[in-house]
C-alpha cells in the first residue's frame, strides 16, 4: 500500500538519502524535516526545518502526513563522548521524537504510522555467546540508556493508537559513508587489521537491505514494535576484516590493533568497536522480509566495485 505522503527526519543522512530516493521512485510524496532549509530545486521533495535544541518546528511539516519516518540522530562516532556530546547525541534522537509528537498534538493531526530508527546499542555494548532477540531487555550503559529513551519517545505515538515500528539498526555497510569506507581504505592497501581481540561480533547490514526494511515497515500494516535491522550472518570483527581484505584481493597479515591504543584514542566510545554480541534477524525474516545480501561475500562484492 502506497501512502500519499511520508515525512522523513534525518533525510540528509546515509539511510535517509537512499530511503527518500527509493520511495520517490515508487511514487510516494516525500517531505524532509531537517536543521537547515534546503534548496528545493535539488529534488522534488518538500523541505521543512526545525531547531531541536530550541524546540522549534515548522508546523506545516506534520500536516497531511500519513507516515513519519524518524531517522534523525547525531553520528555516535563523530566525536569523543564528552558530557556535552552525550547530550547532543541524546537530544538529536529523543528530544526530536518528542518534538514531533508535540507538533502533532498541537496541530491535532496524526500520521497512520510512526517508524523510528533505533539501534542494536539498545541491548548494551558487550560481548557474549548469547544471540540477542527483540525479547531481550535493554542494557544499562550509555548507548542502551539512549536506546530506551529513544524507543520510549517513539511509543508516545503508540499510546495514541498509531502503528509504531522501531528498527534496531546494526552497522550499515555502504560505499557512501559510515564504517565500510573507513575499513576498506586500509584494506585496499593490504593494511587491514582487526580491533582488540577481534572476537567481538559486528552485527552488520547492507544499505540496500536496511532501506528495504524501512520501506517494508511503511507498507506492511502487520509490522508493529521492535525489529532488529541486521543481516542473518554472524561475523566477528576479525572475520569481517578478513572478508574486506579478501574482497580487494589483499592479504590479511597485520596484528590486531591493541585495545589500549583504541581506548587512548577514542575513550569511552571505543566500546562500540571493541565489544559486540550476535543479534538475531529471525523476527524480520518471519515478517516475510527476504534479504538481498545475507552473506558478507555478496555484500562486499557489490560494495568493493563502487568504492
Amino acid at each position: 500500500m502506497i501512502m500519499n505522503k511520508v515525512l522523513i527526519t534525518g533525510g540528509s543522512g546515509l539511510i535517509g538519502r537512499m530511503l527518500a530516493k527509493e520511495l520517490d521512485k515508487e511514487g510516494y510524496k516525500i517531505s524532509i524535516l531537517g536543521r537547515n532549509k534546503y534548496n528545493q530545486d535539488k529534488n522534488s521533495y518538500t523541505h521543512y526545518n526545525w531547531d531541536i535544541e530550541k524546540g522549534n518546528i515548522d508546523s506545516e511539516a506534520v500536516k497531511n502526513v500519513e507516515c513519519i519516518v524518524h531517522l534523525a540522530g547525531e553520528n555516535i562516532s563523530e566525536k569523543k563522548w564528552s558530557p556535552t556530546q552525550k547530550i547532543i547525541i541524546e537530544n538529536s534522537r529523543v528530544k526530536s521524537a518528542k518534538l514531533l509528537y508535540q507538533a502533532c498534538l498541537e496541530q491535532k493531526v496524526w500520521p497512520k504510522t510512526f517508524i523510528s530508527s533505533s539501534a542494536i546499542g539498545y541491548y548494551g555494548t558487550f560481548t557474549s555467546d548469547k544471540i540477542l532477540t527483540e525479547e531481550d531487555g535493554p542494557g544499562s550503559d550509555f548507548l542502551a540508556e539512549i536506546g530506551k529513551k529513544w524507543e520510549s519517545a517513539a511509543d508516545l505515538f503508540k499510546q495514541k493508537g498509531i502503528r509504531t515500528v522501531k528498527i534496531r539498526t546494526g552497522v550499515v555497510l555502504s560505499k557512501d559513508g559510515a564504517a565500510y569506507p573507513k575499513m576498506a581504505k586500509p584494506a585496499k592497501f593490504g593494511l587491514a587489521a582487526a580491533f582488540g581481540s577481534g572476537k567481538q561480533y559486528v552485527p552488520w547490514i547492507h544499505i540496500h537491505d536496511i532501506v528495504n526494511i524501512f520501506t517494508k515497515a511503511i507498507e506492511d500494516e502487520k509490522m508493529h514494535g521492535a525489529y532488529n535491522g541486521v543481516a542473518p550472518q554472524h561475523l566477528t570483527n576479525k572475520e569481517l576484516t578478513k572478508a574486506i581484505a579478501k574482497s580487494f584481493n589483499k592479504p590479511y597479515w597485520l596484528p590486531n590493533i591493541p585495545e589500549f591504543i583504541l581506548k587512548a584514542v577514542f575513550g569511552e566510545m571505543s566500546d562500540i568497536i571493541l565489544k559486540g554480541s550476535r543479534i538475531s534477524a529471525e523476527k524480520i525474516k518471519a515478517s516475510g522480509y527476504t534479504f538481498k545480501f545475507s552473506e558478507i561475500e555478496d555484500a562486499l562484492k557489490e560494495l568493493s566495485t563502487k568504492i
